[in-house]
Formats: C-alpha cells, sequence, structure tokens
C-alpha cells in the first residue's frame, strides 16, 4: 500500500496536468469552431485536388474526435481521455521493452 502512494506522489503533477488538458479540451474544439479552424494538411489536399481520391482503410478508433450522435463537448472530452490512455499506455510498453524502472 505504501508503495502506491509513492507511486501516486510521484506521477501528481502529470496526472493533474493530463486533466487539466483534458478538461480544458472543449474550450479548444468551441474555440476552433468560432474562427473556423481547419486542418493545414486537409487543406493542401484539397487544394491540390487530392481529397477527390480520398479513401478511408480505417475510419480510426473516435473519427473527427467526436462520438456520433453525442454532444460534441462531451464528445470531445472523451476523445482527449481516451487519447491520453492510448499514449500513456503506449509510452509504458515502450518504456517496459526499453529497460526503464
Amino acid at each position: 500500500m505504501e508503495s502506491l502512494k509513492e507511486g501516486l506522489r510521484k506521477w501528481r503533477s502529470v496526472l493533474i496536468v493530463i486533466s487539466v488538458m483534458i478538461l480544458v479540451s472543449p474550450f479548444f474544439a468551441w474555440a476552433s469552431e468560432v474562427v473556423g479552424y481547419a486542418e493545414p494538411l486537409e487543406n493542401a489536399a484539397e487544394h491540390l485536388g487530392a481529397m477527390e481520391h480520398e479513401y478511408a482503410i480505417i475510419s480510426g478508433i473516435i473519427p473527427d474526435y467526436t462520438i456520433p450522435g453525442a454532444n460534441p463537448y462531451a464528445s470531445t472530452i472523451v476523445a482527449g481521455i481516451v487519447g491520453c490512455l492510448i499514449v500513456l499506455g503506449l509510452c509504458m510498453v515502450i518504456g517496459k521493452a526499453l529497460g526503464g524502472k
């Protein structure tokens, strides 16, 4: 039990930063709609006509960072949580493979 407390104490600041990032993600989704932001790579593809030949092999875990039929802001939070968990999991697996503690 003591090692669990020590582990949580060690990761506390990281978990706080991740939590704050997840909580503010709906603001950035809203702000991107307000300013009309679009992904630069998609803009370049449209400009070059590459979008006419577009097809998806895999649609993704959460396509366009939303869950179909759900509130777009709540979907952003869920997408943030899922994304953070995936990245955290991959980093932990890579760390273990490289011999980290």
